[in-house]
């Protein structure tokens, strides 16, 4: 026979559970959390943000303020904006910049179209040793790309393509492993039933490809564009080897370019030249930021 317990007459059944105490407990915690959100954010800014703020003192200043202490460098009463009329003069600084752009949408385009290819290839069809294959192709980012620098300049050095832009033609039909491995993974999140779907209608896998993995991948394409835009725009060795110093991208003439008649560097031209050399990537990143940190977001599809 169970005992019955009496609860006191005055005591609410609700009284003894502390669910507000709780709530007030976690407000507190959770601004600590975004306070250090909001510090992590602001080290993040200054860490890539003061070299460029850096170079742009560089950029207006004297040679006098140079030769000083570095916070000599802060006093703007006499800026120097004149070194970056003289920067796009004293080379052809827009010749180069038609060069650089010219190789970085090539690359670009090639790169993006050659990597969802061999992506999408990876994700939907099934071939023996496909995993194998698969493996090697991301094992391969594991290799410096200087360590193959010298081997591919002795190829394009026989071949006869030393000197032309045809090198970043093959690079970009090649593809790139990193791409490689982001769209088989976008890809792979796709559903079965859309695939299955076109097949019942008698469609192939090229079909496939182009009319329903291309159009949902738009972020992902976007996003590889403006990375093999940028590492292209912003390469310096592969210019360096293969290209002359008369059709030479714009890093290479940055580098080199601005120096006086002993073959001493002008700082200060060749800062400001480092800026405008930065800008175009600023702006495009500007102008495509919620398309490009909006692919990490938009990378899955549901069913």
């Amino acid at each position: 026979m169970t005992q019955r317990v009496e609860r006191p007459s005055n005591q609410h059944p609700r009284a003894i559970t502390p669910s507000r105490p709780r709530r007030a407990a976690a407000r507190p915690r959770s601004e600590r959390a975004s306070a250090w959100i909001y510090i992590s954010i602001v080290a993040a800014l200054a860490i890539f943000g003061v070299p460029f703020f850096y170079v742009l003192l560089v950029a207006l200043s004297t040679p006098s303020q140079l030769s000083d202490s570095a916070f000599a460098l802060f006093d703007l009463s006499n800026a120097q904006w004149s070194n970056f009329y003289l920067a796009l003069t004293r080379i052809d600084f827009i010749g180069f910049a038609r060069t650089s752009l010219l190789l970085a949408l090539i690359t670009g385009v090639l790169t993006t179209a050659s990597s969802s290819l061999v992506g999408f290839a990876f994700a939907r069809l099934r071939a023996p040793g496909q995993r194998l294959l698969f493996n090697i192709v991301v094992g391969t980012m594991m290799i410096p790309a200087i360590a193959t620098l010298i081997p591919t300049f002795v190829i394009f050095a026989r071949l006869g393509l030393v000197g032309t832009y045809w090198p970043w033609v093959i690079w970009g039909l090649a593809g790139t492993p990193f791409l490689i491995f982001l769209f088989r993974q976008f890809f792979s999140t796709i559903p079965l039933e859309l695939e299955e779907a076109a097949i019942i209608d008698g469609a192939g896998w090229f079909r496939i490809y182009v009319q329903i993995f291309l159009p949902l991948a738009r972020p992902a394409l976007l996003t590889s564009f403006l990375l093999s835009f940028t590492w292209t725009w912003g390469d310096y060795l592969a210019p360096a080897l293969l290209l002359n110093a008369d059709n030479t991208t714009l890093a290479v003439a940055v580098a080199v370019g601005y120096l006086d008649p002993k073959g001493l560097p002008l700082v200060g031209l060749q800062a400001a030249g480092a800026v405008m050399f930065l800008l175009p990537i600023v702006v495009l990143f500007l102008l495509t930021q919620k398309y490009f940190i909006g692919s990490a977001v938009g990378s899955s599809v549901k069913g």
